[in-house]
């Protein structure tokens, strides 16, 4: 426990600087354009991008860094609030997986027929990046998705133990929640039934391009390395291969991590990527 306040604190160290510099960016790109219905995909980035929040998350906090950062470099930027269950306000990705994927089905829809793009690409945190793929196998959506970008997703669950240290450091008031009004927690347990479907047969599917980028200070899917996918069109990455000193941990890697982030437009645009280090958290 010891450890990891010390590497929350690091990380917090690490990052005040660039989440100064973007305080105020955040709000005029939000002001100006995310979940704006009326955007148009430029030919440079012809795909609408969907942000999907984690658990207990929602769009508006999961993506304060990260939808801005996305939108100045001109793409469309969607993100959608999931997984409500009755009577709990403010906590999200609360409901079944199964649930939640159908409602990510029916915003994609949405965003396809408002900016008239036959392609999304999306991006999510932790359920918001496994959530998806049982929207892409279960629910014949594939062909509507280019790009899977998951920010330490619980691709292959996790333990109770760790889920409840996510709500315990992040959302206090959400513990009371785990075993009674939160089906995702259940759902993302390792060995679960519904990960024991989501993996039968192969991580991915036919024509989806995956990118997973995983942390060493996870602590809460873990081991880390239960978040890799694989499959032909699977790109794993390790953020300390891309800067050692990074100490983000599972909520930071989402949240306000500009390496991450530097990394997750890069496999939006493979064709137009440029390296990614230290340095991108400045950038």
């Amino acid at each position: 426990m010891r450890k990891r306040r010390i590497l929350h604190a690091l990380s917090a160290l690490l990052l005040v600087a660039p989440l100064v510099a973007l305080a105020a960016p955040a709000q005029a790109a939000t002001s100006s354009g995310i979940n704006d219905f009326s955007c148009k995909p430029s030919a440079a980035h012809p795909r609408p991008v969907v942000l999907v929040h984690g658990t207990f998350g929602n769009a508006s906090d999961n993506w304060l860094v990260g939808a801005p950062y996305i939108a100045a470099r001109g793409y469309c930027v969607f993100e959608l609030d999931y997984g409500q269950e009755p009577g709990i306000p403010l906590f999200h990705g609360l409901a079944p997986v199964a649930q939640s994927a159908q409602q990510l089905s029916d915003y994609v829809n949405q965003v396809l027929g408002a900016t008239g793009a036959s392609q999304v690409d999306i991006v999510g945190h932790s359920q918001g990046g496994m959530m998806p793929r049982y929207y892409l196998k279960f629910l014949g959506d594939a062909a509507k998705v280019h790009t899977l970008v998951g920010l330490a997703p619980s691709n292959h669950g996790t333990n109770l133990d760790d889920i409840e240290t996510l709500a315990a450091d992040y959302f206090p008031a959400a513990l009371g929640l785990i075993g009674t009004a939160c089906p995702s927690c259940s759902d993302q347990i390792v060995g679960s039934p519904l990960m024991q479907q989501l993996n039968a047969g192969g991580d991915t599917v036919p024509g989806v391009q995956y990118t997973v980028i995983s942390t060493l200070f996870d602590e809460v899917v873990t081991p880390w390395q239960s978040q890799r996918l694989s499959g032909a069109n699977v790109h794993n990455i390790l953020l300390q291969n891309l800067c050692p000193t990074d100490l983000s941990e599972h909520v930071l890697i989402g949240t306000t991590d500009k390496i991450a982030l530097h990394e997750a437009v890069n496999a939006l645009d493979p064709s137009h990527a440029t390296p990614t280090t230290c340095l991108s958290a400045f950038s």
